[in-house]
């Protein structure tokens, strides 16, 4: 598993190749987390081009998504909406869409996209490993945390505020507990956010990037049903 930490720019393509470069030094079938809106931000100043960029930068992703498991959030048109859809990539494609449910009010985001359903909120299984997502703000809500009891693995690509710091701390490593899973987080570098990319156990222990890029921790289904066996609170 690695979760990325990077700051991104006002440049669209080198925020991409950014990307593309962390993604290639990280290990065959890895499962790798991206913070939200990585490629892009929220550029609302320039919508029209963010949100175009996604689809080129998804042709450019699948391209090196054959051995691995790429979670990011894009921008994009559906139908007559925009909205913040985090992406599953592997083996070349696209396999898994979630359009982001809960908007962050206080950051406009209801000004310039549409919510997607909480019932698109769902555990997949890529590569035989069970992975929920929840973005940014989905965090905050606890009847989502319980949609995804059951998975191996949540990712959390996120931009979260750094006035709010410790919430984020506080609710990840939380929610690894209660649901008894790994929790794979990336939050943006930018001054705005709170930096704190990182792998939590089933157990709880937590693991931040701190200053880097790419954080790696290996994945070990063992750790969960051990932890669930130690810990019998119902969760298969």
């Amino acid at each position: 598993m690695c979760s990325l930490l990077f700051k991104t720019t006002s440049e669209y393509e080198k925020n991409l190749q950014t990307l593309l470069t962390l993604i290639k030094q990280t290990p065959d079938k890895s499962v790798i987390v991206a913070s939200e809106v990585c490629l892009t931000g929220y550029a609302y100043d320039d919508f029209e081009a963010m949100v175009a960029f996604s689809t080129y930068a998804t042709q450019e992703i699948q391209k090196i998504s054959q051995d691995k498991i790429i979670i990011l959030t894009m921008l994009e048109r559906k139908g007559e909406g925009v909205f913040n859809f985090a992406k599953v990539f592997h083996k070349g494609k696209v396999v898994y869409n979630q359009a982001k449910a809960k908007l962050f009010k206080f950051g406009d985001e209801h000004k310039y996209m549409k919510a997607g359903d909480d019932n698109g909120i769902n555990i997949i299984e890529v590569a035989g490993i069970k992975i929920g997502i929840l973005i940014c703000f989905e965090l905050r809500f606890k009847e989502l945390w319980q949609k995804l009891e059951g998975a191996d693995i949540i990712a959390v690509p996120a931009w979260w505020g750094k006035l709010r710091e410790e919430n984020f701390t506080t609710l990840t490593q939380a929610l690894a507990v209660m649901n008894q899973c790994y929790l794979v987080v990336s939050d943006a570098q930018n001054e705005e956010c709170t930096a704190q990319s990182g792998i939590i156990t089933p157990f709880g222990i937590t693991h931040r990037n701190g200053n880097k890029p790419c954080l790696e921790v290996p994945y070990d289904t063992k750790e969960i049903k051990k932890m669930r066996k130690y810990m019998a609170v119902g969760i298969q």
